[in-house]
Protein backbone atom coordinates (compact mmCIF):
# COMPACT_ATOMS: atom_id res chain seq x y z
CA UNK A 1 0.00 0.00 0.00
CA UNK A 2 1.04 2.96 -0.15
CA UNK A 3 0.71 6.04 2.17
CA UNK A 4 0.68 9.60 2.05
CA UNK A 5 3.92 11.94 1.25
CA UNK A 6 5.42 9.61 -1.39
CA UNK A 7 6.21 6.86 0.78
CA UNK A 8 5.26 3.29 1.00
CA UNK A 9 4.42 1.28 3.59
CA UNK A 10 4.71 -2.35 3.19
CA UNK A 11 2.34 -4.57 5.35
CA UNK A 12 2.30 -8.31 5.30
CA UNK A 13 -0.74 -10.22 3.11
CA UNK A 14 -4.28 -9.96 4.87
CA UNK A 15 -3.06 -7.83 7.36
CA UNK A 16 -5.10 -4.74 8.07
CA UNK A 17 -1.99 -3.18 9.72
CA UNK A 18 -2.85 -3.77 13.35
CA UNK A 19 -0.79 -5.42 15.59
CA UNK A 20 -1.59 -8.11 17.99
CA UNK A 21 -2.42 -6.26 21.66
CA UNK A 22 -2.70 -2.84 20.10
CA UNK A 23 -6.42 -1.20 19.53
CA UNK A 24 -8.06 -1.90 16.71
CA UNK A 25 -7.57 1.78 14.91
CA UNK A 26 -3.34 1.37 15.90
CA UNK A 27 -1.84 0.94 12.17
CA UNK A 28 1.77 -0.85 12.77
CA UNK A 29 4.20 -0.39 9.76
CA UNK A 30 6.85 -2.97 8.80
CA UNK A 31 9.01 -1.12 6.62
CA UNK A 32 8.77 2.44 5.40
CA UNK A 33 11.21 3.84 3.00
CA UNK A 34 11.53 6.58 0.36
CA UNK A 35 10.97 5.40 -3.15
CA UNK A 36 14.53 4.75 -4.46
CA UNK A 37 16.15 6.83 -6.87
CA UNK A 38 16.93 4.66 -10.27
CA UNK A 39 20.71 3.79 -10.23
CA UNK A 40 22.81 4.39 -13.46
CA UNK A 41 24.41 0.96 -14.58
CA UNK A 42 27.61 0.29 -13.25
CA UNK A 43 29.67 -2.64 -15.21
CA UNK A 44 31.73 -4.81 -13.30
CA UNK A 45 34.77 -3.91 -14.88
CA UNK A 46 35.74 -0.18 -15.91
CA UNK A 47 38.58 -1.26 -18.08
CA UNK A 48 36.87 -1.90 -22.08
CA UNK A 49 37.31 -4.56 -23.39
CA UNK A 50 39.69 -5.21 -26.52
CA UNK A 51 38.53 -5.05 -29.91
CA UNK A 52 40.32 -8.08 -31.68
CA UNK A 53 40.40 -7.20 -35.63
CA UNK A 54 41.16 -10.75 -37.94
CA UNK A 55 42.97 -12.06 -41.16
CA UNK A 56 43.20 -15.01 -42.88
CA UNK A 57 46.70 -14.12 -44.67
CA UNK A 58 45.21 -11.21 -46.65
CA UNK A 59 44.72 -8.10 -46.49
CA UNK A 60 41.86 -6.37 -44.27
CA UNK A 61 38.45 -5.53 -45.66
CA UNK A 62 38.60 -1.75 -45.76
CA UNK A 63 35.05 -1.76 -43.92
CA UNK A 64 36.03 -4.71 -41.66
CA UNK A 65 38.84 -2.32 -40.42
CA UNK A 66 37.05 0.90 -40.26
CA UNK A 67 34.64 -1.11 -38.28
CA UNK A 68 37.45 -1.74 -35.90
CA UNK A 69 39.43 1.10 -35.45
CA UNK A 70 35.97 3.16 -34.79
CA UNK A 71 34.83 0.62 -32.05
CA UNK A 72 38.19 0.51 -30.37
CA UNK A 73 38.30 4.40 -30.89
CA UNK A 74 34.98 5.31 -29.19
CA UNK A 75 35.12 2.92 -26.14
CA UNK A 76 38.92 3.60 -25.77
CA UNK A 77 39.58 -0.10 -25.94
CA UNK A 78 42.80 -1.94 -27.21
CA UNK A 79 43.00 -2.83 -31.23
CA UNK A 80 44.37 -6.23 -31.86
CA UNK A 81 45.50 -7.05 -35.38
CA UNK A 82 46.04 -10.67 -35.46
CA UNK A 83 47.36 -11.57 -38.99
CA UNK A 84 46.62 -15.89 -38.89
CA UNK A 85 48.65 -18.05 -41.30
CA UNK A 86 48.11 -21.68 -41.82
CA UNK A 87 50.94 -23.10 -40.93
CA UNK A 88 52.08 -25.19 -44.11
CA UNK A 89 52.92 -28.95 -43.56
CA UNK A 90 57.07 -28.72 -43.54
CA UNK A 91 58.23 -30.42 -39.82
CA UNK A 92 62.09 -29.30 -41.15
CA UNK A 93 61.67 -25.99 -41.35
CA UNK A 94 59.12 -25.77 -38.83
CA UNK A 95 61.56 -27.08 -36.44
CA UNK A 96 64.25 -25.25 -37.88
CA UNK A 97 63.21 -21.82 -38.89
CA UNK A 98 59.37 -21.13 -38.33
CA UNK A 99 59.73 -17.57 -39.26
CA UNK A 100 60.34 -18.72 -42.69
CA UNK A 101 57.21 -21.11 -43.34
CA UNK A 102 55.52 -18.31 -44.94
CA UNK A 103 56.81 -15.97 -47.49
CA UNK A 104 56.65 -12.30 -46.38
CA UNK A 105 54.49 -11.72 -49.59
CA UNK A 106 52.12 -14.69 -48.60
CA UNK A 107 50.81 -13.25 -45.75
CA UNK A 108 50.55 -9.41 -46.86
CA UNK A 109 52.74 -8.42 -44.30
CA UNK A 110 52.66 -4.83 -45.65
CA UNK A 111 49.30 -4.32 -45.91
CA UNK A 112 48.35 -5.52 -42.70
CA UNK A 113 51.31 -3.43 -40.82
CA UNK A 114 49.57 -0.73 -42.79
CA UNK A 115 46.39 -1.30 -41.02
CA UNK A 116 48.21 -1.09 -37.52
CA UNK A 117 49.64 2.10 -38.34
CA UNK A 118 46.41 3.98 -39.35
CA UNK A 119 44.76 2.44 -36.28
CA UNK A 120 47.91 4.20 -34.13
CA UNK A 121 47.87 7.54 -35.80
CA UNK A 122 44.13 7.81 -34.94
CA UNK A 123 45.71 7.48 -31.57
CA UNK A 124 43.92 3.80 -30.54
CA UNK A 125 46.26 1.30 -28.90
CA UNK A 126 47.43 -1.09 -31.19
CA UNK A 127 48.84 -4.54 -31.09
CA UNK A 128 50.05 -6.51 -34.21
CA UNK A 129 49.97 -10.47 -33.90
CA UNK A 130 51.60 -12.61 -36.34
CA UNK A 131 50.03 -15.63 -35.72
CA UNK A 132 50.96 -19.56 -37.27
CA UNK A 133 48.66 -22.54 -36.67
CA UNK A 134 47.81 -25.82 -38.44
CA UNK A 135 44.46 -24.87 -36.94
CA UNK A 136 43.95 -20.53 -37.71
CA UNK A 137 40.36 -20.62 -36.99
CA UNK A 138 40.64 -22.12 -33.78
CA UNK A 139 44.06 -19.96 -32.95
CA UNK A 140 41.38 -16.72 -33.00
CA UNK A 141 38.73 -18.27 -31.14
CA UNK A 142 41.44 -19.09 -28.49
CA UNK A 143 42.69 -15.47 -28.83
CA UNK A 144 39.93 -14.39 -28.55
CA UNK A 145 39.22 -15.82 -25.21
CA UNK A 146 42.24 -15.39 -23.97
CA UNK A 147 42.40 -11.60 -24.29
CA UNK A 148 38.31 -11.20 -23.07
CA UNK A 149 37.80 -9.74 -26.39
CA UNK A 150 34.90 -7.20 -26.60
CA UNK A 151 34.43 -7.57 -30.45
CA UNK A 152 35.88 -9.75 -32.82
CA UNK A 153 35.65 -8.73 -35.99
CA UNK A 154 36.35 -10.89 -39.05
CA UNK A 155 37.75 -9.23 -42.02
CA UNK A 156 39.84 -11.24 -44.43
CA UNK A 157 39.35 -9.08 -48.38
CA UNK A 158 36.46 -11.25 -49.78
CA UNK A 159 38.22 -10.72 -53.41
CA UNK A 160 41.64 -12.57 -51.99
CA UNK A 161 40.03 -14.90 -49.86
CA UNK A 162 38.53 -18.14 -51.25
CA UNK A 163 34.69 -18.50 -50.95
CA UNK A 164 34.81 -21.66 -49.15
CA UNK A 165 36.86 -20.23 -46.65
CA UNK A 166 35.53 -17.32 -45.51
CA UNK A 167 32.08 -19.61 -45.58
CA UNK A 168 34.00 -21.94 -43.23
CA UNK A 169 35.65 -18.95 -40.97
CA UNK A 170 32.10 -17.07 -40.55
CA UNK A 171 30.09 -20.43 -39.52
CA UNK A 172 33.02 -21.43 -36.80
CA UNK A 173 32.98 -18.20 -35.42
CA UNK A 174 29.51 -17.62 -35.14
CA UNK A 175 28.98 -20.83 -33.25
CA UNK A 176 31.89 -20.38 -31.22
CA UNK A 177 32.73 -16.65 -30.65
CA UNK A 178 32.72 -15.67 -26.89
CA UNK A 179 32.19 -12.40 -27.87
CA UNK A 180 30.27 -10.20 -30.32
CA UNK A 181 31.05 -10.97 -33.39
CA UNK A 182 31.49 -8.90 -36.90
CA UNK A 183 31.86 -10.86 -40.20
CA UNK A 184 32.95 -8.42 -43.22
CA UNK A 185 30.32 -9.46 -46.26
CA UNK A 186 31.68 -10.52 -49.81
CA UNK A 187 32.18 -6.98 -51.70
CA UNK A 188 31.82 -4.81 -48.28
CA UNK A 189 35.13 -3.27 -49.31
CA UNK A 190 34.95 -3.32 -52.95
CA UNK A 191 33.67 -0.27 -54.64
Amino acid sequence: MFGHGGKSQLLSPGSSGATPGSSPGARDQLATREPAAPQPFAPLSSRPRPVLLATLSVQIDPTAERLAIDAACETGATLIIANLLTLPPYPATIMLAREYATLPHEEARDAVRATARRATDEGVATELLRISSRRPLQAMLELARERDAGLLVLGPDARRTPRWLRRLAAARVRRRAPCLVWIAPPGAGSS
